[in-house]
């Protein structure tokens, strides 16, 4: 490749740029994991942890990519034959209800058109009609990565308590974690799964479970088996800072610091951030004429933006011309949506200028590639952050 100078643009909704304080706390000899010092670590992140979630029952931590906490989920709280019931948002659930029925769980898939997140209502009706209480789990994606639409959990949960019904709710936070508001204990969530390489500013590699007490005493009795996912092992063993197997000692040591950062800036101004960067991504896709692919302004996600193209132009031509140009990487189109739209993320450790950087990127870009639309995207999203500035 051409040398180029200057930094990459990874504006990808995730794997997000891992920030140079957390590469440094990585970039450190590995310790002994059975030993004193990895014990305090392992205790520290264990905690720490727990706000981010918005829990004070038990995280487990396991080596592993969403994938893997997907399937800790299931295989931890369900049995073979049992029925879930599950949402078509966009890719990411799709992927979640392959996974359930590899292990075979029955899903019923409610379809969608990829541009709205959960119907609570349609959640209530199907609870209500399931007189038998034949589901035993509602699984949905809190922040759809393939779409930029954000379901509402807490309506969700309304709908099974209107309902009575004692299924266990199950939630995708893997785009969402740390960057939007989430409050598992508060919310009624069951459990809660998440990965590390997006809003927690990490490479891939770490997988998440937050655990409700009910998912817990239901994972002593369920049918499927398990053994590397094993909530109950990891639980013993993390009591004294520990793992059953080797973890990720040095991804661990760069979640500790993430956390600190998160810490440092506080929950509420991290999301206050992402909200503003979301803001302004939108108005400048408005301002170039184009449509965001979310339909319900109340479900915009502040995680990331899907732009959809005009007809008969190709998206993943135009993230092409950017590339070569520019040197930004911006998010492809997944399944249903591929070659119909592109996706800017606005996550992690982001502020004023990466942002407007990469909004001038995709400007010049859309020029480069004949892409129909208007002039003064970036200017439409200067203008709003500039307003917006916080003191």
């Amino acid at each position: 490749m051409d040398f180029r100078p200057g930094r990459h643009f990874l504006q990808i909704p995730g794997p997000s740029p891992v920030p140079d304080r957390v590469l440094r706390a990585m970039n450190r000899a590995v310790v002994d994991h059975r030993g004193p010092e990895f014990a305090e670590l392992g205790l520290n992140v264990l905690r720490d942890i727990k706000p981010v979630f918005g829990t004070k029952n038990h995280v487990i931590i396991f080596p592993s990519s969403g994938t893997g906490a997907w399937e800790a989920a299931l295989v931890n709280t369900l049995s073979s034959g049992d029925k879930v019931l599950m949402f078509e948002t966009g890719q990411f659930a799709s992927l979640w209800l392959e996974l359930a029925g590899k292990l075979g769980i029955e899903v019923d898939f409610v379809e969608g058109d990829w541009r709205s997140g959960v119907n609570a209502d349609q959640v209530e009706e199907k609870l209500r009609a399931d007189i038998n209480h034949t589901y035993k789990a509602i699984c949905i994606v809190h922040n759809e990565t393939s779409t930029g639409v954000t379901s509402n959990v807490p309506n969700v949960r309304a709908a099974m308590d209107a309902a009575r019904h004692p299924a266990l709710l199950m939630v995708d936070t893997i785009s969402s974690l740390g960057s939007v508001p989430y409050h598992h204990d508060a919310w009624g969530v069951d459990v809660t799964v998440s990965g590390s390489q997006k809003g927690l500013m990490l490479p891939p590699g770490l997988g998440f479970n937050a655990i409700s007490n009910k998912a817990l005493q239901v994972s002593k009795s369920n049918g499927l088996a398990r053994s590397y996912w094993d909530w109950q092992a990891m639980i013993a063993n993390n009591e004294s800072g520990y793992f059953p197997y080797t973890p990720a000692t040095n991804l661990l040591y760069g979640l500790q610091e993430s956390l600190t950062m998160l810490s440092e800036e506080g929950l509420d101004k991290v999301f206050s951030r992402h909200d503003r960067m979301a803001e302004a991504t939108r108005r400048a896709v408005q301002a170039w004429g184009l449509e965001v692919l979310c339909n319900n302004p109340d479900e915009y996600s502040s995680v990331l933006t899907g732009v959809m193209m005009p007809d008969g132009v190709d998206a993943d031509e135009v993230r092409k011309v950017i590339l070569d140009n520019f040197d930004m990487s911006l998010g492809t189109g997944l399944g249903k949506m591929k070659g119909r739209i592109f996706r800017i993320g606005h996550l992690g450790e982001i502020n004023e200028l990466t942002l407007i950087g990469a909004l001038a990127g995709v400007e010049m870009g859309l020029s480069l590639a004949d892409v129909p639309h208007q002039k003064g995207g970036v200017a439409q999203a200067m203008s709003y952050l500039t307003a917006t500035v916080v003191g």
